[in-house]
């Protein structure tokens, strides 16, 4: 069977890959391009980001401040966000009548709270561009000859002068081969965005408790401030999701098994809670602890953390002792404990890992190592915190290599 003739190719039918075909198309109509998707679904992480809401980009609108959000990539994206930043994602929405809108902590969704908004704008595309799409299509090898590529699939041979590949992060090396085999290197992927577990430890008694605190895990400069969620399984929320994307590779290289400490009062120093809870005690001598315990936490936590440093509630705080005060300092401010494993957190898995970022040119998203062969999305080794960060590298990357095809 002859191999079919397009213009591009685009591998990977997700967030990155269908904002790049569209764009190609768009820019270049009289072009033949083509969507590769392994799977029977376009989209699918479109779908299920935030809640089924879709958390399309977040409000940052100045480079040097969204490149923070970024443990990987963040030098290669700061001229990258200069050509396309969430301002012109929130743009090119608009101009297909989608519109966003802001929440509090900066996320942008859709107006209508629906990722389907999302999708619908990118089928319309798709259709009013002539994309093809091919779906269960696995590509299995690529061959560069001297002006054109020979793509094979596992249902047919394809033709082209450029690829796209935006095939999202793989969770396991060789998964890359048909990429390594044109030269490129991978960062071998580890998993980012995860919870902390923590077997069958007494703390899991207060799931659903949410409080703001520090924590760090011990013996690193890996540290995070926010809300940390107590889950069945162990900690959860923005404070631990952000943690484990920084420390990401540290971790993988603990095998999932390290020591974390928590700051419940993060407000607070050594010094200043020795004082107030001398106060406490000068001041409610007759009452019980639990009666005159007055921290911003819930009330489950704090019968939790004295009973953590072995001191009876019903107690007055008359009788707390010296060594008591000590201890219940320590457990407040420096309270320790274990984690052994992790959590992917809901079914927004991120990779960190991916197409080594010095083999790629960023003022297009060429590969420096073969000529035509461009990269967005997740396949490179660039990831975000949660908050529509993830996606908003997926559009400016591919917006770039489209500019150029």
């Amino acid at each position: 069977m002859n191999p079919l003739n397009y213009d591009v190719v685009v591998v990977g039918g997700g967030a990155a890959g269908i904002f790049a075909a569209i764009n190609v198309a768009n820019n270049n109509p009289n072009l033949k391009v083509v969507v590769l998707e392994k799977t029977s679904q376009l989209l699918a992480k479109v779908k299920v980001s935030g809640g089924g809401r879709c958390n399309v980009t977040h409000a940052c609108f100045d480079p040097n401040e969204l490149i923070k959000y970024y443990p990987r990539g963040s030098k290669e994206l700061l001229s990258a966000f200069h050509q396309f930043q969430p301002g012109d994602a929130i743009a090119w929405f608009s101009e297909r009548n989608v519109e966003l809108k802001m929440e509090e902590d900066g996320r942008m969704f859709p107006v209508t709270d629906s990722s389907q908004t999302i999708i619908d704008c990118f089928f319309n595309e798709i259709k009013r561009l002539n994309i093809t799409i091919e779906l269960q299509t696995k590509v299995e090898k690529i061959i560069k000859n001297d002006t054109n590529f020979l793509v094979t699939t596992n249902k047919q041979a394809l033709n082209c002068k450029k690829i796209i590949l935006t095939t999202g992060g793989f969770s396991k090396a060789e998964n890359y081969q048909f990429i390594t085999n044109l030269g490129h290197t991978i960062e071998p992927p580890v998993p980012s965005l995860f919870t902390f577990n923590l077997p069958k430890h007494l703390i899991l008694n207060l799931q659903g408790i949410v409080a703001d605190v520090e924590i760090k895990i011990v013996g690193t400069k890996f540290i995070e401030n926010g809300p940390l969620l107590i889950t069945h399984w162990g900690f959860s929320g923005p404070a631990v999701l952000k943690l484990s994307a920084w420390a990401a590779r540290y971790l993988a290289g603990k095998n999932y098994e390290f020591a974390i400490e928590i700051n419940w009062l993060p407000t607070m120093n050594e010094e200043a809670m020795m004082l107030a809870l001398q106060t406490l005690k000068t001041n409610f001598a007759t009452k019980k602890i639990s009666n005159a315990f007055d921290f911003n936490l819930p009330n489950k936590l704090k019968s939790y953390l004295i009973a953590k440093a072995e001191i009876n509630e019903d107690l007055k705080w008359a009788d707390v002792s010296k060594k008591q005060l000590q201890q219940l300092v320590a457990i407040l401010l420096k309270d320790k404990y274990t984690s052994k494993g992790k959590t992917t957190f809901k079914q927004e898995f991120v990779t960190c890992g991916g197409i080594k970022l010095n083999e790629v040119n960023f003022k297009n998203m060429e590969s420096k190592l073969v000529s035509n062969l461009f990269f967005a999305g997740e396949v490179l080794n660039i990831d975000a915190l949660t908050g529509g960060f993830n996606f908003q590298a997926a559009w400016t990357t591919a917006w770039i290599a489209a500019l150029k095809n």
